[in-house]
């Protein structure tokens, strides 16, 4: 098989998991705080995303749309933590929407890279680069001068957008490592992931006292139809980010899936200031933000160096043992 076809094709598929990724990240952010503006209920919305998720996969499994494996009990076990982390950083950045707008939620997000980092270190993967170090130190100032210039400044937000950093960081890092040693693909993982997270998150609407009261206010709701078209939108984007999350980390790294989560929230940083509201507009939030983004472009750029040289030398040392 030609060796410059199958790097294409690899390329290819990178740059697709990548970008296919990007979009719905960025298209989620608005989707879900549209949602939550309507529907308080972040945790049932969550468990109706992860029951939509794991019934398509089951039918399409069943109709053979998808060869997806069944449930393997060794495997769901292996799986087990990625399912909580996950359940764990979504509930917590549902609930910070609530009450922390849109850029500064972003900004808050951005650093997720430094989180993966000091992960990567404590594990053994060594030292980052000073561009890698002092663009993330950027990234962490900036969120730091933005937080001060917020007149909607809400702490219990900023607690759990901080959370969900956390509970993000360990779930990609489990997900980079699952997917390399157990071979699943990113629509088993998706499976598992779903079906081992409704057991946790029925037990938790039911102990918050979110049930009944949520299925209560769906029920009210359930005549407008903006409302319906947006609960829709937001369980299919469910569905498609938690796929193209996944592909993007096992076909990339947890790191890339990071940088990408950075560049597409220049966007929607830009675009959070005029949708959906919420923003009161200063001088000192303002700066704090331009100055995350563009500690998150440095950071996004330094990464493409370091691996655009790795890949080099790994070339370069592959061409020298076959001259041997």
């Amino acid at each position: 098989m030609d060796t410059g076809s199958v790097t294409d094709g690899s390329s290819f598929l990178s740059l697709f998991a990548a970008l296919s990724y990007g979009i719905a990240s960025m298209a989620m952010v608005f989707i879900n705080k549209a949602i939550i503006m309507q529907y308080a209920h972040s945790m049932t919305l969550l468990t109706f995303q992860q029951l939509a998720t794991a019934l398509l996969i089951h039918f399409g499994r069943r109709t053979g749309y998808t060869k997806a494996k069944g449930v393997d009990i060794p495997t769901a076990k292996r799986l087990l933590p990625v399912s909580l982390f996950y359940n764990a950083n979504v509930a917590f950045a549902l609930a910070s929407l609530k009450g922390v707008n849109i850029p500064m939620y972003i900004a808050i997000k951005r650093l997720t890279p430094l989180a993966v980092l000091i992960a990567g270190f404590f594990s053994g993967k060594g030292k980052p680069t000073t561009q890698v170090t002092l663009s993330v130190i950027l990234i962490a100032g900036g969120v730091i001068v933005a937080a001060i210039g917020d007149f909607s400044f809400d702490l219990p937000g900023y607690t759990m957008a901080l959370t969900s950093v956390f509970f993000q960081t360990m779930y990609l890092v489990l997900v980079e490592k699952s997917g390399a040693e157990e071979g699943l693909s990113s629509i088993e993982i998706m499976f598992y992931n779903s079906f081992l997270s409704l057991p946790f998150l029925l037990f938790l609407i039911i102990a918050t006292g979110e049930f009944p009261s949520s299925l209560a206010l769906l029920l009210a709701k359930s005549n407008s139809l903006s409302f319906l078209f947006i609960l829709v939108l937001s369980l299919v984007m469910g569905i498609a980010l938690n796929y193209t999350m996944f592909l993007c980390t096992i076909v990339n790294s947890a790191l890339t899936t990071t940088i990408v989560g950075v560049l597409k929230g220049v966007g929607s940083t830009t675009l959070g200031f005029v949708l959906l509201g919420g923003v009161q507009v200063h001088g000192l939030n303002v700066t704090g933000l331009v100055i995350n983004t563009a500690g998150g472009v440095w950071y996004s750029y330094a990464k493409y160096q370091q691996r655009r040289i790795k890949t080099v030398k790994v070339m370069s040392d592959l061409e020298s043992s076959h001259r041997k």
